[in-house]
């Protein structure tokens, strides 16, 4: 019996350290996948499959929202006279991407007041978007749209947006068709600790 018990518990030290490995090596890969992500403007032809964009939007959704609001709204552009009407007079590359995501955002909150999280619920919807496309290996970049008129305008035209939803940024993805690589944004002398 104390045998068996003995067993047990090395068995169950094996497994936490496993456990441990595991644990680490999943926050290493996050941090690998954070610090990979690159602006991508250029693609292949190469198609971007309706499961990959279904797990992108997914990480998108998954993003912080300031209580819980997620007014955000998606909208996924694969025709190319779509893409070419939002790449007018503003991006190219969003017409030569296989699929475009563009991320929107409520503006209005369930009483009809406005909702002042909005863009700080996109952009972290927006990054979540980002980081996926990088684990997936797929390229993208960030268009801001928001609160550009010339820019916005030809989006809600295009895409038949109504009032209270606004375009916050667009998204060009696809099979990266360079050999992009990330920044090193890394500044010590952005950091404070405890005051300014």
């Amino acid at each position: 019996m104390v045998m068996k018990g003995l067993k047990l518990i090395i068995v169950s030290i094996i497994g936490m350290i496993s456990m441990t490995g595991l644990a680490q090596d999943r926050s290493q890969a996050v941090l690998d996948n954070i610090l990979s992500r690159k602006s991508v403007r250029s693609y292949t032809d190469e198609p971007v499959s309706p499961e990959q964009v279904e797990t992108i939007l997914r990480a998108a959704m998954a993003a912080p929202s300031g209580m819980n609001v997620q007014p955000w709204r998606f909208v996924v552009v694969t025709a190319q006279a779509t893409k070419d009407k939002l790449a007018k007079g503003f991006n190219k590359m969003i017409a030569k991407a296989p699929v475009v995501i563009v991320v929107c955002g409520k503006t209005t909150n369930k009483i009809g007041g406005t909702n002042k999280n909005w863009t700080a619920d996109c952009a972290a919807a927006t990054e979540n978007l980002l980081l996926a496309v990088e684990a997936l290996g797929l390229g993208a970049v960030w268009t801001a749209c928001y609160p550009y008129d010339d820019r916005m305008d030809p989006a809600i035209e295009a895409l038949g947006l109504p009032d209270e939803i606004k375009p916050y940024c667009i998204v060009p993805i696809g099979h990266p068709g360079g050999k992009e690589q990330p920044k090193d944004k890394w500044k010590p002398d952005n950091i404070h600790y405890e005051k300014w």
